[in-house]
């Protein structure tokens, strides 16, 4: 009966996950409930694996027990010393702005956590402080369980696999050097054009639209030099769509929106839209947003690029649902007030 139970919630958060996933690939909570079901799965394995004595599934688990183990131990000192050595080759690289910078933060944020850990300041606070102090404990494991969600949510949204039967490639702009597309522009418009000649050698090519505006620093629109840059690597003018008014994500989406609109006549028609991996499934979110249905195909950015950008995007998306982080943070900080004042009043007692 108890394998049956076990085994039967693994397939019901398995299923849960998937309908979620299927009904919109484009939610957090994606993240949190893949993590369940990875759980649940685990316990199922755990279970059968003591229960039957198979060999095999005891050493399965008890390696991932090990390796648990040695994560929990050293990941996170293991983690400071990928953040500075990555936070180095960042700024030798991109330079010192505020957002290049982010590794560096966290890496210097965690060595303080160590550094209190090692203190150990509970011991000399009194039992009102110590009360209130567990629930910012509290509040820092729950954005920990949040940032692992978003992580993992990001991560299986990047197998998407759109259809060949698109009107509309949207390419989302990031900024140029002058009048010429960056590197890691260029590597969005080249996973747009490989898509658009994957679809043109069985059907009839979809419409790529350049979506960007001109910044101060920029000559040009992005969109104009993305354009050139299609059409210098094959692409034909007529299929070329200029967007040229947008100035952050959410506007590439409407804007773009409104292009096809106006070419189909409708809302009714097939897009997908082209970003970096790890900016993928926030773009995703402000499609939802933009009343858009597309979803993204990714391109690969540079490795040492991706720690930084990942803290950037999960920063932006924390404060896209600032709400709820403020209501769950307030109700643990009123739970440890009043934590507080009891044991406060138990002490006067």
């Amino acid at each position: 009966m108890e394998a049956i139970i076990i085994i039967m919630t693994t397939i019901l958060t398995f299923i849960v996950f998937l309908a979620s996933f299927l009904i919109d690939k484009r939610r957090l909570i994606n993240g949190f409930l893949f993590n369940i079901f990875l759980m649940s799965l685990f316990m199922a394995i755990t279970y059968c694996a003591f229960k039957t004595q198979n060999r095999i599934l005891i050493g399965f688990v008890l390696i991932i027990f090990i390796i648990l183990g040695i994560v929990l131990f050293f990941a996170v000192y293991a983690l400071i010393i990928a953040l500075l050595i990555n936070s180095k080759i960042v700024i030798k690289k991109e330079g010192r702005s505020i957002s290049n910078l982010l590794t560096l933060f966290l890496a210097i944020g965690l060595i303080g956590i160590l550094i209190w850990s090692a203190i150990n300041p509970e011991r000399f606070l009194p039992k009102e402080a110590n009360a209130i102090l567990s629930c910012v404990y509290l509040i820092g494991v729950y954005y920990c369980i949040d940032i692992f969600n978003f992580l993992v949510a990001s991560l299986i949204y990047q197998f998407n696999k759109p259809k060949l039967n698109q009107d509309f490639v949207i390419i989302l702009g990031c900024g140029l050097n002058k009048d010429k597309v960056t590197p890691l522009l260029a590597s969005r418009i080249n996973k747009g054009i490989e898509f658009y000649k994957k679809q043109a050698r069985v059907t009839t090519p979809p419409k790529m639209i350049f979506s960007g505006g001109k910044g101060n620093d920029e000559e040009i629109s992005e969109a104009l030099a993305m354009c050139r840059y299609a059409i210098s690597n094959g692409v034909p003018e007529e299929d070329c769509i200029m967007e040229d008014k947008s100035v952050n994500t959410l506007q590439n989406m409407r804007f773009s929106n409104e292009i096809m609109k106006k070419i189909k006549g409708s809302s009714v028609y097939n897009s997908i839209f082209v970003t970096n991996n790890f900016h993928l499934f926030r773009a995703g979110i402000y499609a939802k947003k933009a009343e858009l249905k597309s979803q993204g195909i990714a391109s690969k950015t540079a490795k040492f690029f991706i720690p930084n950008a990942l803290i950037r995007e999960y920063i932006a998306i924390a404060v896209m649902y600032k709400k709820r982080h403020i209501i769950v943070v307030s109700i643990i900080l009123a739970i440890g007030i009043a934590l507080a004042f009891v044991e406060h009043f138990a002490i006067v007692g």
